[in-house]
């Protein structure tokens, strides 16, 4: 492990963070809230600790720039730390938060597209930081190592370890052979979405900042919305229903939209988890519609539509919510509760588990269970008529067993400072998946904000776990990696 090379890689990070940090400086001088101080003295600290990291390195190992999969873990694992970390500087020298807990956790929650919110009265907080809590779930989203390597071609020798270790994806898709092509792919497919949903929100009548805030959090399926009761606020059919398609095309692999740009618009039904998904969001939709309909709502319109929106809200892990569906009947509560762990597709900027690991899951508990009557018969688990190797079906089941140890050990803690079991439950799944709102005292009509410290440092942990898919920083503490 050249930890000193590694730091050179993070200060790099660092420094690209700080540049990102002028965009909500101009926010700032163009609204004249006040707060250009507090962006400025974070530029400079997050641009001196940078330049200090990569001056650590200066001169190491430049005759092998290759970095190995232990080091690439370390890298991205160190670096979403940092980056939350400094990110969280300019809610710290705000007025709105007045502990490093608290801007840490808003940080983390923003970045890895958490959604889960400290913040009591968003509405009093300065235009300019309210921008850069929407851009922070942006940047988050699609990650900004891949932006790096978007940006910053000699980070591409050796950076597929680092891809690999930030996609949120099983088997992460290379879309060109030169992985910062890859990256710019995705990045412009992002951006380009991004971009259409402004255009139509601001068409249906929202303000053009809060269009640009909402499409910068709902692509990235973060949920920060710049409005106390999030998209509730506008009570607009139009928008919700808007929204919808975004998170839906937000929760399906970005690779299937470059192939539909491409001039193939059948990619979508050719791929089994995206017609699973769709179909899972749509069955899902119908069964909560069903359940509200006569008990919530006298009307099968308004049922969907708030149905609709707070199932696929849910299930892309996206966090909006436009009712309290704590208020809902018992069995949607247990649907939406179920969606916290499904996720989206993988490749998505959704959370979760991921649907591919759920059907390669079943397919996999299928085949053990066929082997019990033909013991002799040779079956391989398949993925759109592929066979999934049996190096990534452990990868997979390895990972099921961790998000559900992790799931209940995280449980435990938390009713062990104090927390009731459903909040305990609630908030762990919430943050895990990356969802935001959880159930009990942190549903979507409450926040996170009266939490114990610690309660909120083990909740950042979980978001950064499911934010990097687990193994990427549980592999820190095995000591098997130090040796």
């Amino acid at each position: 492990m050249r930890w000193r090379y590694i730091s050179g890689i993070v200060g790099i990070f660092l420094l690209v963070l700080s540049l990102i940090m002028a965009a909500p400086l101009l926010v700032s001088l163009f609204f004249k809230d006040g707060a250009r101080v507090s962006f400025m003295w974070s530029m400079l600290i997050t641009a001196v600790a940078g330049l200090l990291l990569k001056l650590l390195s200066r001169h190491m190992d430049e005759d092998a720039p290759f970095i190995n999969q232990k080091e690439g873990m370390a890298v991205v694992a160190l670096s979403w730390t940092a980056i939350g970390v400094f990110g969280a500087l300019p809610f710290y020298f705000s007025p709105e938060f007045s502990s490093v807990t608290d801007a840490v956790f808003e940080s983390i929650s923003g970045f890895t597209t958490t959604g889960s919110s400290v913040m009591t009265n968003i509405e009093a907080a300065s235009p300019s930081l309210l921008f850069w809590r929407s851009l922070i779930q942006w940047l988050g989203g699609m990650g900004i190592i891949v932006l790096s390597l978007a940006i910053l071609p000699f980070l591409g020798v050796g950076g597929i370890q680092l891809y690999k270790a930030e996609v949120p994806s099983p088997v992460p898709d290379k879309l060109a052979p030169r992985l910062s092509d890859s990256a710019k792919i995705l990045w412009m497919v992002y951006t380009g979405l991004t971009l259409l949903l402004v255009i139509l929100l601001a068409i249906g009548g929202m303000s053009v900042f809060e269009s640009i805030c909402h499409a910068l959090t709902t692509m990235p399926t973060g949920g920060f919305s710049p409005k106390n009761t999030s998209i509730a606020h506008y009570d607009s059919a139009y928008f919700d229903y808007v929204i919808v398609v975004f998170m839906v095309l937000a929760g399906i692999n970005f690779s299937l939209h470059f192939q539909m740009l491409r001039g193939k618009p059948l990619a979508f039904f050719r791929d089994t988890e995206c017609k699973i998904f769709l179909g899972l969001a749509l069955v899902l939709t119908l069964a909560i519609t069903l359940d509200l309909y006569g008990s919530i709502h006298d009307s099968f319109a308004a049922a969907f539509r708030y149905a609709s929106f707070q199932a696929v809200s849910i299930l892309t892990t996206t966090g909006y919510a436009t009712a309290d569906y704590e208020l809902f009947p018992g069995l949607s509560q247990v649907i939406l509760f179920a969606c916290m762990f499904m996720g989206a597709s993988a490749g998505s900027t959704g959370g979760g588990m991921k649907i591919a690991r759920l059907i390669v899951c079943f397919k996999f508990a299928y085949r053990e269970l066929f082997r019990l009557i033909h013991p002799r018969n040779v079956r391989h688990v398949k993925l759109n008529r592929m066979v999934v190797s049996e190096d990534v079906l452990r990868s997979i089941m390895g990972f099921l067993a961790l998000y559900m140890f992790l799931f209940v050990a995280a449980s435990a803690v938390l009713a062990a400072m104090g927390l009731d079991l459903v909040t305990a439950l609630g908030a762990v799944a919430s943050c895990l998946g990356n969802i935001g709102p959880g159930f009990g005292t942190v549903g979507p009509a409450e926040n996170f904000a009266h939490l114990p410290a610690m309660a909120k440092w083990v909740l950042a942990w979980c978001m950064l776990l499911g934010r990097l898919e687990i193994y990427t920083v549980i592999i820190l503490v095995v000591p098997e990696f130090w040796k």
